[in-house]
């Protein structure tokens, strides 16, 4: 056991067996006796506290000072990762009214993988497949989600399953992502020391990234002005990257895109940074995760670019139709294709990628008949 788990292990033992619980998914600290953990998707307050706010803030302190991020009154929030892969964030006071607040989001400890969606009911086969195509045709995919709906889980699973031959750059604030696939270089940026330098800002590293040969460069979340280069790369030969948005909808995600690219000091119009967003972004995955706790692939959408009035067009290629709840409360339904064909149906063809354009259209009485399940697109990922 390194120091930095013995520390763990003494500065959060009331919370430690929580940390041990592969089925709590996060942790609420609200202050040092008010804690909130999720179990299956539904939080409930748990019967253990700390000895008081000095001693839970001098746990965040210990957690600072392994991870190189200083917390203090001057600097109120911490972003790290302890030593199992959890993200913990954390906010002191004043800032924090209710005392010292942390929240601890755990990962899954086993590798999952897309035939696990499948199975957890969070994507059907056929749409599956679909992304698969997107990925062998190197389309640009953003994931799109509010907290907690799985946009991290995603994106390693979509990674994972991208030609091995590819060299993946992997840009991050906080290192999350666990993609398993041949050539993968992660990349993670810094916080200013005390004496406020040394800051490496994850728009530094996707500048960076662009001239160390990348065949897709993936951001772990879009949150700021590195929108922008991501967006710019994009466009400039660099297809098939990907990366995370907090939105409500595919059309949202868009507009989020934009808001963040003129987040950046460029006096760049308005318009040309909508025209950017328009032709960069593809494939747009929504997830969504539902009353009953699941989370679910509500959306696989695709930009068209901009009407005439200069508005961002999407057009959905499956959506979820919830079709109602079970005795125990369990959300009923399935993503199911839209009978909207994309706009890069030849390439599809072209490319003798075996989904067929009848895969685009529901299946049932009245509809096409359903043609045989497609293989896996050639030299795609396991």
């Amino acid at each position: 056991m390194s120091v930095f788990d013995a520390s763990i292990q003494v500065f959060l033992a009331p919370v430690v067996p929580f940390l041990k619980d592969d089925s709590v998914t996060e942790i609420m600290i609200n202050g040092p006796t008010n804690i909130f953990i999720e179990r299956k998707g539904f939080v409930e307050k748990v019967d253990v506290k700390f000895d008081d706010e000095g001693a839970l803030i001098a746990a965040v302190r210990n957690i600072s000072q392994f991870v190189g991020r200083p917390i203090d009154e001057e600097r109120p929030f911490l972003d790290a990762r302890l030593p199992d892969g959890s993200r913990i964030h954390a906010v002191v006071p004043p800032v924090a009214k209710n005392g010292t607040t942390v929240t601890i989001r755990k990962f899954s400890k086993t590798k999952l993988d897309m035939k696990d969606l499948i199975a957890k009911g969070a994507i059907n086969i056929d749409a599956a497949r679909f992304i698969d195509v997107c990925l062998y045709l190197k389309k640009n995919i953003i994931v799109s989600g509010g907290t907690g709906s799985g946009k991290t889980t995603i994106l390693n699973i979509l990674a994972s399953r991208c030609q091995p031959n590819q060299r993946i750059l992997v840009l991050e604030d906080s290192a999350e992502l666990k993609i398993h696939n041949n050539h993968v270089v992660y990349f993670e940026a810094r916080p200013a020391d005390e004496s406020g330098k040394g800051l490496v800002t994850l728009r530094d590293l996707v500048k960076s990234s662009l001239r160390l040969r990348p065949d897709r460069v993936i951001v772990g979340e879009v949150r700021s002005g590195e929108a922008m280069d991501l967006i710019s790369s994009m466009n400039t030969g660099h297809s098939g990257s990907m990366g995370t948005v907090h939105s409500n909808n595919p059309k949202e995600c868009l507009t989020r895109l934009e808001t963040l690219a003129m987040m950046t000091e460029s006096d760049v119009p308005i318009q040309a940074v909508r025209s950017q967003v328009a032709s960069a972004i593809n494939i747009i995955l929504q997830l969504s995760r539902m009353q009953d706790g699941s989370r679910k692939v509500t959306h696989i959408s695709e930009g068209i670019g901009m009407d005439l009035q200069g508005n961002y067009q999407v057009q959905d290629i499956y959506l979820f139709e919830q079709t109602g709840r079970d005795k125990d409360g369990k959300v009923l339904g399935s993503l199911n294709p839209t009978g909207t064909i994309p706009s890069f149906m030849k390439e599809i063809e072209v490319n003798q990628l075996p989904f067929p354009k009848e895969l685009f259209f529901k299946k049932g009485p009245n509809s096409n008949p359903p043609s045989p399940t497609p293989s896996k697109p050639e030299n795609q990922a396991a």
